[in-house]
């Protein structure tokens, strides 16, 4: 856990006790709250002090130029930057004149949970102001996830001790409850992955009061995204309390003055509701978030805390992992679960981007992350969220056509990282060549269509993303002297090599690609007819994927991470010292592309995404190879190499990556926490212990298992949907138990043994032994830490 403060690792919840300032801008990542539509930051109540001011709608962003030193065809001249949008968490506490800020005065108590069962954060703090008044203020905080628009507050001040100099035992109290704009932010980060600053983006386009109700508008100025903001209040505590209202500009504030005498409370529930839009007017906007908050008041505090509770238990039912014998662990995967589920519940046809709505990093953009490695996740636990990002691919298909014909190509080429579906990369290694992208979107379209069966979504999604996407790699590519199918100048996962010849992650993607499109097309043909696409075009796709290169070392005996690559130098570790990590930050990439150095899982993710194309054997050997050349200075490695090393048949190996995955964020691993979780890595956390530890593959309309458990934890057990079943799945060290919850008999494989489920009863078999290996090596200092026995 971040070692600056004491996190206690419960099952359920995560709490900090007592407040470091030096890393509020990480427990802000941790602490915040989203719905996938509407994201809050964990920033104190109060608004200050903060590290980084963050309330986001998903889809809401700025536009601004991307300066080039020098200009080149079809790199991208605009960018997109995620918006800090209208503050609606704030308040502001004045106690008989002082304002309550934790950095003055005496703190006795800080406290924070997050309740990962009912969606909520608390807060409690005791505090003396520094004329001597003691209180206690009480939060809880949500963004609801049954409706979207709707986040709230419930903020409680109690008198302790009233000043002693008055001896009159009351203190007066002025709470203010605000929505603020453009609030002031932190200077820029040196690190690229930051978020690009944005100095007061929203122009403000109306503000009003009516009771206890503040509204403001505002609209991007390079963008011309409207927001609106709205909400409403109930204020309660002793006779006499006095309210007032004003708005204008950036602000709209509620102000409450009382006096409380010693044990007495006041109490404010703040409501808020958001709407955005490109298209929509003021009114329409208006009445948007009017409408949202009359059904969240409606449902009153206690009835959006019930909605939440019910949602959550649901969610839990179907999605829970369980782990003994390692408290840390269990406590990590439901914290990335819970985050996972706050990033897809409600995006409805938005992305998903790389921090979620947790923070600006990476200005808020969407990579090929959420496919590869947050959609699998979300399709055996929440699929309607799965089918909605790819519903949101869907609509971005004209500008990846769009950016295709500007490149030359066929079909679509989706972007490396956007936010409204244009590529906003100056990276051209990545924006122009990593066309992988394709093949992720690809993957993940099909693997929803075959886990839930929905028809519907395959003839409509699915076709049409399958099928640009196979255009694009038939026209990239072209068949050799060899007659082997190659597809050379492109980018593939590792940053540490581009623009290469066949690589064989995004050699052996396209090809799935392109077999899945041929296939849909044949089992939709009408539908695919008005895509112009045919039978003679899926004989293309299908002979173009039976001949795909494949680059393999004969002398060495393992597959090459790209044609060439295991020619190429060696990268001198010995000289390399700690402090040159990450070493892109230290080198330049001219000499990482030459040098057989490896930033992150690559052709070890082709193994476990594509598994079935290699065998066993050459599975052990290519992991062990690459092992000693990755040095994980990218937060998607570790989780792909538990599985890979679970596979290989090293679990104590892929124990320590699991470790090193679930504690990316909670361990600020990365040292950039503060600008976001790393939500992929988060995602990661699961397919380490279901693919890993539980074993679990899909081959078509097939699940196999072949789990094993690493020798500190005495069990594992976890729950999919899949096929229209739900499935649980118990791993002891010497037995796996699979139980049939719900729906109709299902075939399964245990360790090559076929198996048939029926509701009637479990079946147990037993976990062959396994035969003991030489643990692989890695780059010197590089190795995982090893967890605790």
């Amino acid at each position: 856990m971040i070692t600056h403060l004491r996190y206690r690792a419960e099952p359920w919840r995560l709490r900090e006790d007592g407040l470091d300032l030096e890393v509020l801008p990480q427990s802000e990542s941790l602490f915040a709250l989203s719905n996938g539509h509407l994201g809050w930051r964990g920033n104190l109540d109060e608004g200050e002090p903060n590290g980084l001011p963050g309330t986001y709608l998903n889809g809401v962003y700025e536009e601004h130029p991307l300066p080039h030193a020098e200009a080149g065809y079809g790199v991208p001249e605009c960018g997109q930057t995620v918006v800090n949008v209208t503050n609606g968490k704030l308040f502001r506490l004045l106690v008989d004149d002082e304002p309550f800020d934790i950095r003055t005065g005496t703190l006795h108590h800080h406290e924070r949970v997050l309740d990962l069962r009912t969606g909520l954060l608390h807060r409690t703090v005791e505090w003396t102001s520094p004329a001597g008044t003691r209180i206690r203020v009480r939060t809880r905080r949500l963004v609801s996830l049954t409706q979207r628009a709707v986040a709230a507050v419930e903020y409680e001040v109690e008198l302790i001790e009233g000043d002693e100099d008055a001896g009159e035992g009351l203190a007066r109290i002025v709470l203010q409850s605000e929505l603020a704009a453009n609030e002031p932010m932190p200077p820029p980060s040196p690190d690229p992955r930051a978020a690009s600053v944005l100095t007061d983006p929203l122009e403000s386009q109306d503000a009003s009061v009516a009771g206890t109700r503040l509204r403001l508008q505002h609209r991007t100025k390079g963008s011309g995204l409207r927001v609106a903001a709205a909400c409403d209040h109930e204020v309660t505590g002793p006779d006499g309390i006095r309210i007032a209202a004003e708005a204008g500009g950036d602000l709209a504030r509620l102000t409450a003055v009382a006096r409380l005498g010693e044990g007495e409370r006041l109490r404010c529930v703040k409501t808020v509701a958001y709407a955005w839009s490109g298209q929509r007017s003021l009114p329409a906007l208006h009445d948007e978030v009017d409408a949202a908050l009359t059904e969240a008041q409606v449902s009153g505090w206690e009835g959006l805390c019930a909605e939440q509770r019910d949602y959550l238990a649901d969610f839990w039912e179907r999605a829970d992992v369980e782990v003994e014998g390692d408290a840390e662990i269990q406590h990590a995967v439901r914290f990335a679960l819970f985050h996972v589920l706050q990033a897809g519940a409600r995006a409805e046809e938005r992305p998903i981007p790389a921090k979620g709505l947790t923070g600006s990093g990476y200005s808020g953009h969407s990579f090929w992350d959420t496919e590869v490695f947050v959609l699998p996740v979300l399709t055996y636990t929440l699929p309607r969220a799965a089918a909605q990002v790819l519903r949101w691919r869907r609509k971005t298909l004209p500008e990846a056509m769009e950016r295709a014909e500007y490149l030359g190509l066929a079909g679509a080429a989706f972007p490396w990282r956007t936010i409204n579906g244009r590529e906003c990369s100056t990276y051209w290694p990545a924006g122009t060549a990593a066309f992988h992208v394709n093949a992720g979107i690809a993957d993940a379209a099909v693997r929803y269509a075959e886990c839930t069966g929905d028809a519907d979504f395959e003839r409509e999604t699915g076709l049409e993303l399958l099928v640009p996407t196979a255009r694009l790699w038939r026209r990239l590519g072209h068949t050799g002297d060899d007659g082997a199918f190659h597809i050379d100048g492109v980018t593939g996962p590792d940053e540490y090599s581009a623009v290469a010849n066949d690589n064989t992650y995004t050699n052996l993607m396209a090809q799935a690609n392109l077999r899945a499109a041929a296939a849909v097309v044949r089992r939709h043909p009408v539908a695919a007819a008005k895509l112009g696409a045919g039978e003679t075009e899926a004989a293309a796709w299908d002979a173009a994927a039976d001949a795909m290169a494949v680059p393999y070392d004969e002398k060495l005996g393992v597959h090459e991470q790209h044609a060439g690559f295991t020619r190429q130098a060696d990268w001198d570790f010995e000289s390399t010292g700690p402090e040159e990590y990450p070493l892109m930050l230290h080198h330049p990439y001219f000499d990482l592309y030459r040098s057989q150095v490896v930033k992150q899982a690559d052709l070890v993710l082709a193994q476990w995404l594509r598994g079935e194309c290699f065998t066993a054997k050459q599975r052990a050997r290519d992991f062990a190879y690459y092992e000693r050349l990755t040095v994980r200075d990218s937060s998607l490695s570790a989780c792909c190499q538990a599985v890979a090393a679970a596979d290989a048949g090293h679990p104590e190996l892929a124990y320590d990556y699991l470790g090193e995955s679930a504690a990316m964020d909670l361990g600020d691993l990365q040292h950039n926490t503060r600008d976001g979780l790393h939500l992929a890595a988060l995602a990661g956390t699961w397919p380490a212990l279901v693919a890993g530890f539980g074993g679990m593959r899909r081959r078509g309309p097939e699940l196999r298992f072949a789990p094993r458990l690493p020798g500190a934890l005495r069990s594992l057990a976890f729950s999919i949907t899949v096929f229209g079943r739900r499935l649980r799945v118990a791993v002891r060290p010497d037995e796996a138990t699979y139980t049939l919850v719900s729906g109709e008999p299902l075939g399964i494989h245990h360790y090559g043994k076929p198996l048939t489920l029926t509701g009637d009863a479990p079946q147990t078999c037993a976990i062959p032994p396994l035969e003991p290996r030489e643990r692989p090596r890695q780059p010197p200092g590089r190795a995982p830490e090893q967890r605790r026995r």
